[in-house]
């Protein structure tokens, strides 16, 4: 057999495709159009094979639209905004040594070049220079005239995300406001998604504080379930941990020392009075605020002085953690003792039934920790009986009669009134938290500060959410079941902190102290690959880009001519550049991971929703699963992380795009085996091959027969399944047919004739090439021209 030169095959084509500028997209009224698109990437390293399975899957779809006879655009761009890449070259000069010898080990950045990444422009600039010919290797079908970076160090750009954010603050969807945002305290600045080390989803959680009275201070309980309060048996602190004592509003407080710390940030006027140690509140009492009863203070190693106040009151009935921890106690009376505290008062707390739920008796906690066969507080499972209580009684459960004014009703219907009942009544305060750690790029942990001041875009804005809803609602998601996701995104979604003091990006232009921050200059800008190509055709400056013009391009808005007298640039040009956007927008699709339908997708919509009328809506977005390598989760820290432009080099571009299409497809996780490789090049080998070989079959006849005809149904059917399957995305499931099921069919005609019809099998040859190019083009061209066709 033939070794195939899949690398050579593959330098070939591309000159071709680039010398015949075949991918470069212009409108064609007579024809129907395809723009699709795939998020920019971050600049800050090398693209990797996940990012190949998300371009994969659209490239797949692009050339198929050709073939289909569709004008089709799929342009790219790079991302530099944020302190993504800021971060990153910060971790550089620090002398962050493990970060650096990843990039040299990893990355294969040369000691020259490693220099220069003190400057994070240089470190983009680098980047995007690596990561393009990574793209232009694997064979994407890209029309790089369109091509632009963000941030200020791009001027047209950031004119043109100055031109969003005018309109979005004109139309009352950026806002000034006090929330609660992740911050970190080295940048001064809200830490989003993307300017993240550690703690990817995480946000500031609301927690209650139940104010229990000790002596003349109040300890300040922290909870997600204060309607639990009516069941408190006991309080827990913890006895090695410093707290200390404090003014905090003018109310005398006793938290721990870290949340003093905490409660600065969140517009809390804290003054710290003198310092103790938890012990010292060990077997005292406290009264609980709702009934004034009598409550013990009991030794809780589990409770973390870091998170919340260090205050933690127990719900034995209802909660597993709790129950679990007074069970100990009440069985090590020897402990108790060393604390002076009375084994028969501990003996005495019985749990306090509130609530009713389905499913259990009076004592959920009780019950499924006695179910699961929970051994102690250290037991893994002991968190997912909380999860399964906590949901449960939320969602179905109904206060009983002991819960006062609230008795008989719905807990999820309920809470929030029973929230600000208390509140007013001064029982109640409220504390920001967030439940894991979260550190910034610039390697700062981070903590949660209330913004005063702050723009933000308004997501919790009703009105906004029901546009975001009706785009929703007439586009299509592939695959569907992650529609409700999306609803339940654009439901929970709160007001987002849209800038930032560091890091690179574009002023506010109102506010130029401020930059807007990553994932809030990534929401239209497909908007800008329509407009971009006249703009470096032409060489448009960053100052003829106004507000005026942008208004005429997007929305036909303004007289053109004096347009054109104001900033320079001929009508006829700008009603070009016009028509350009009127002919490719709206978007057909959009193709990502699924780590991006929490923040970047969903945004997305929202501004899609707000500047655009519904006939610009986008119609479509992909959504596929997170690369893993050897069915681990790819990270450089594991050291299986594999740079996309090291895979091409290994093994080539069209084994890696079979590799990952053949991995998964709809949301599940693909997984790089090298297994798989290893399969695949035999297999486009063998099939390269195959199809030489059978057009050559000498011994052929003329005659057609029954078993001719059933080999062209045979592929026809197969041509109907993989289209079928690109449309909605399925690119496994339409590989995996035109690649293996198309060859079984032609092996079960060959077994079953003495002689193959000739023409059938140059039709068929024919065919099963021209199906097989969306999923290796380079091969297929080849093949094509082997062909004489």
């Amino acid at each position: 057999m033939k070794k195939v030169d899949f690398k050579a095959i593959e330098e070939k084509w591309q000159k071709k495709w680039f010398e015949a500028k075949i991918f470069e997209a212009d409108p064609d009224w007579s024809r129907p159009k395809c723009f699709v698109t795939f998020p920019f990437p971050y600049m800050s390293g090398p693209l990797h094979v996940g990012h190949a399975y998300s371009a994969a899957r659209v490239d797949v779809y692009a050339r198929y639209k050709r073939m289909c006879g569709f004008n089709v655009l799929f342009p790219w761009a790079w991302h530099w905004t944020g302190e993504t890449v800021a971060g990153a070259s910060e971790r550089i000069k620090l002398g962050d040594e493990k970060f650096i010898q990843a990039l040299r080990e990893v990355d294969g950045v040369p000691e020259d070049e490693l220099k220069k990444f003190v400057n994070p422009a240089y470190m983009a600039e680098y980047y995007t220079r690596y990561n393009r010919e990574a793209v232009k290797k694997l064979g994407l079908s890209i029309d790089w005239r369109r091509e632009f970076h963000t941030s200020s160090l791009c001027p047209t750009f950031s004119k043109f995300i100055e031109w969003q954010y005018l309109k979005l603050k004109e139309r009352g969807y950026v806002i000034k406001g006090t929330h609660p945002v992740v911050w970190c305290p080295k940048c001064e600045s809200p830490t989003g998604e993307a300017d993240r080390l550690e703690g990817s989803g995480v946000y500031p959680e609301e927690y209650t504080l139940v104010k229990f009275r000790f002596n003349d201070f109040y300890l300040p309980a922290a909870t997600l379930r204060p309607e639990t309060i009516f069941g408190v048996t006991n309080l827990w602190i913890n006895p090695d941990a410093t707290y200390v004592k404090t003014l905090v509003d003018g109310e005398r407080w006793i938290i721990s020392k870290e949340a003093a710390e905490k409660l600065k940030e969140q517009l809390k006027k804290v003054e710290i009075l003198d310092e103790i140690k938890g012990l010292e509140l060990i077997g005292k009492t406290c009264i609980e605020p709702v009934n004034g009863r009598s409550l013990l203070i009991l030794p809780g190693w589990f409770v973390n002085p870091d998170s919340a106040t260090g205050v933690v009151y127990s719900v034995p009935a209802h909660a597993p953690y709790d129950w679990l921890a007074l069970k100990d106690l009440q069985e090590n009376p020897e402990l108790l003792k060393k604390f002076n505290i009375n084994v028969e008062d501990v003996k005495n707390i019985k749990p306090i039934s509130i609530v009713k739920v389905e499913g259990f008796g009076d004592f959920p906690a009780i019950e499924i920790v006695s179910k699961m066969n929970i051994k102690d507080q250290s037991d893994p499972k002991a968190e997912e009986a909380t999860k399964i209580i906590y949901k449960k009684e939320f969602h179905t459960g109904i206060l009983k009669e002991n819960c006062g004014n609230y008795a008989n009703q719905p807990i999820s219907r309920v809470k929030q009134q029973l929230i600000e009942d208390f509140k007013d009544k001064g029982f109640f305060d409220v504390m920001y938290e967030l439940p894991e750690k979260v550190v910034c790029r610039c390697t700062t942990q981070c903590v949660v500060k209330v913004l005063q001041d702050q723009w933000f875009l308004n997501y919790s804005n009703p009105e906004w959410k029901e546009k975001a809803k009706d785009l929703l609602s007439k586009m299509k998601i592939y695959p569907e079941e992650a529609r409700k996701w999306f609803e339940d995104v654009i439901d929970w979604l709160h007001d987002w902190a849209c800038t930032r003091k560091t890091g690179l990006g574009t002023p506010l232009p109102w506010a130029k102290d401020w930059i807007v921050e990553t994932l809030s200059d990534s929401t239209i800008y497909p908007a800008f690959y329509t407009v971009n190509k006249h703009i470096k055709m032409y060489g448009l400056k960053a100052e003829q880009l106004t507000e005026n013009f942008f208004d005429y391009v997007f929305y036909g808005v303004g007289d053109v001519e004096k347009i054109s007298k104001e900033i320079g640039i001929p009508a006829n040009l700008i009603n070009d550049i016009r028509k350009e956007f009127l002919y490719w927008y709206p978007i057909d699709l959009r193709n990502s991971g699924k780590d991006l339908v929490p923040n970047h997708l969903t945004f997305y919509i929202f501004h899609h929703a707000a500047l655009f009328p519904p006939e610009h809506w986008p119609k479509a977005v992909g959504i596929n699963g997170l690369m893993r390598v050897e069915g681990e989760e790819m990270h450089k820290s594991k050291g299986n992380f594999i740079p996309l432009r090291q895979a091409l080099d290994d093994v080539g571009a069209d084994i890696t795009r079979c590799t990952v299409l053949l991995a998964a497809e709809d949301m599940d996780d693909p997984n790089w085996r090298n297994t798989s490789l290893i399969e695949i090049r035999n297999n486009l080998n063998a099939l390269y091959n195959f199809l030489l070989e059978i057009r050559e079959i000498k011994d052929t006849r003329e005659d057609e027969t029954h078993m001719d005809r059933w080999l062209l149904t045979s592929i026809y059917h197969h041509v109907e399944k993989v289209s079928k399957n690109i449309e909605v995305l399925k690119t496994r499931t339409a590989l995996e047919t035109a690649l293996y099921e198309v060859w079984r069919s032609f092996r079960w005609y060959l077994r079953r004739v003495e002689k193959p019809n000739r023409n059938i099998i140059l039709k068929a040859t024919s065919i099963w090439v021209r199906i097989l190019a969306p999923f290796i083009p380079h091969l297929a061209e080849e093949l094509w021209e082997k062909f004489g066709e």
